[in-house]
């Protein structure tokens, strides 16, 4: 694998858009991702969890990456969700995101059946022996059941070529200023929590795989690259500012809020897959307040 330049700031764990119908809205899609790319973000996720990807079959999944690299024509980096529990799921989702022109794949600790640290090292060096393609690896124990410990992690940064990049989700800043510490200088830690971006990029972090940037590309992502270039007294002021929305977009099941903040923004049906519902009317007065605040409705 070619040696990948080092990858800091926004990338938007993106939203599938649904027809009413609950078929893809490729349109809203294809506007959608323009709108992001307008707002300066540096990378698109496409079929991460904020993407439904458990609801997407796979042909739906395929369908939505190629519309998202198609759209973007290299203007952005595109890491492709390619998760799964199973191993030779994950080799074949991954080889398809090398092919359909990814620039990285982003793969979740397998889910549910909770492997040993060591089986999280095998999974992923057997994914990275099969695909020449970058791999970010996603720790997000809150929803797979099982924590990808920081001495594991920094054992693939250092043995595992193509793993370059981490998405941490646990909430530990204990285990993530352990990773910052002690990660070879090739290797990007980026933040899965909104709230903690600029905390992680103050102990030495990259960015962040980011759902508040569905709605605020252009803040979210000035807001990382003032913490990248040390402005931190005017990067907290604009942290403070979009701290409401960052909370209200987990006040229910995510990605429920961001889609029905997005509808409300009248970017695109508020329509989900179940098992996820609507937001009920409490939180959807919540959510109103917020966006009428930040002047986004």
């Amino acid at each position: 694998m070619t040696a990948q330049k080092k990858f800091q700031g926004t990338a938007t764990a993106i939203v599938t858009p649904f027809k009413k119908d609950g078929s893809i809205d490729e349109a809203a899609l294809r506007r959608f991702v323009d709108f992001q790319i307008s707002g300066g973000v540096e990378a698109l996720v496409p079929v991460g969890t904020t993407g439904e990807n458990p609801t997407l079959n796979a042909d739906e999944q395929k369908r939505v990456i190629e519309i998202v690299i198609e759209q973007a024509n290299k203007r952005v980096k595109i890491f492709a969700g390619a998760g799964s529990n199973n191993t030779a799921e994950v080799i074949e989702k991954t080889r398809f995101a090398k092919k359909a022109g990814a620039d990285a794949a982003l793969v979740v600790g397998p889910y549910y059946n909770r492997p040993t640290q060591n089986g999280y090292f095998q999974h992923f060096s057997a994914v990275a022996n099969a695909v020449d393609i970058p791999l970010i690896i996603y720790n997000v124990p809150g929803r797979t059941g099982g924590n990808i410990e920081a001495a594991t992690m920094l054992r693939m940064a250092e043995e595992i070529p193509n793993v370059v990049m981490v998405k941490e989700a646990s909430g530990n800043l204990t285990q993530i200023m352990e990773i910052a510490r002690n990660m070879p200088k090739h290797f990007s830690l980026l933040s899965g929590d909104d709230s903690l971006a600029y905390s992680i990029i103050a102990l030495g972090g990259d960015g962040c795989i980011s759902v508040v940037s569905n709605e605020v590309p252009k803040e979210y992502s000035n807001l990382l690259r003032l913490c990248l270039k040390g402005n931190w007294t005017e990067a907290l002021q604009l942290h403070y500012r979009l701290l409401p929305l960052m909370n209200i977009n987990f006040i229910e099941s995510s990605p429920t809020p961001v889609k029905t903040a997005l509808a409300m923004m009248r970017m695109m049906e508020e329509t989900l897959r179940l098992p996820l519902v609507p937001l009920t009317e409490p939180s959807r007065v919540k959510l109103k307040n917020v966006l009428a605040e930040l002047k986004l409705v």
